[in-house]
């Protein structure tokens, strides 16, 4: 069980690592269409959906390493109140009852959002037509890494009891 979770917390580690400097790439699209549009008076016809859809893989991309960090909000006034056992009980009810159940969904229903991209190539309305269906199809990945994380945080929650108990 250490070892799954172990593994999930490295898959999403790299995964993270890899992606966290796609921010960097964003920031030079939009300084681009900045100074074409200052000085050369006219903004590029691609940059801004660019930008748009690489931040939302980029925030999609980043959302398990950040679970991984604990980085997102958290009841943690009531939390840190309680026992080690009491807080890995409320992980295990938290993400088993409401977390992954939401993941579940958004992973199905993200796959049928790109399945009907991609069938229909779908592309932006914009003077380049772009393909959106890529980034449509980051939802799926990203639920899938939210999800393992969820499942190595319940694993971690559950021998986080078993060393309680045992103790």
């Amino acid at each position: 069980m250490n070892a799954i979770a172990k593994a999930i917390d490295a898959i999403n580690e790299l995964f993270g690592r890899i992606i966290a400097p796609l921010i960097a790439i964003i920031t030079l699209i939009v300084l681009y269409d900045i100074v074409s549009r200052f000085f050369f008076g006219r903004p590029s016809d691609w940059a801004f959906d660019i930008t748009k859809m690489l931040f939302g893989a980029h925030f999609m991309l980043m959302a398990a390493y950040g679970l991984r960090h604990h980085a997102h909000v958290e009841v943690d006034v009531v939390k840190r109140l309680l026992s080690r056992k009491k807080q890995a009980v409320l992980d295990l009810i938290g993400y088993l009852v409401f977390f992954v159940p939401f993941i579940w969904l958004l992973l199905t229903y993200g796959w049928r959002f790109f399945e009907r991209s991609f069938s229909r190539g779908e592309t932006t309305y914009g003077m380049v037509s772009i393909p959106v269906y890529p980034v449509k199809g980051v939802i799926v990945v990203a639920a899938a890494l939210i999800l393992l994380q969820a499942i190595a945080i319940v694993l971690h929650a559950i021998m986080q009891l078993r060393e309680e108990t045992s103790a």
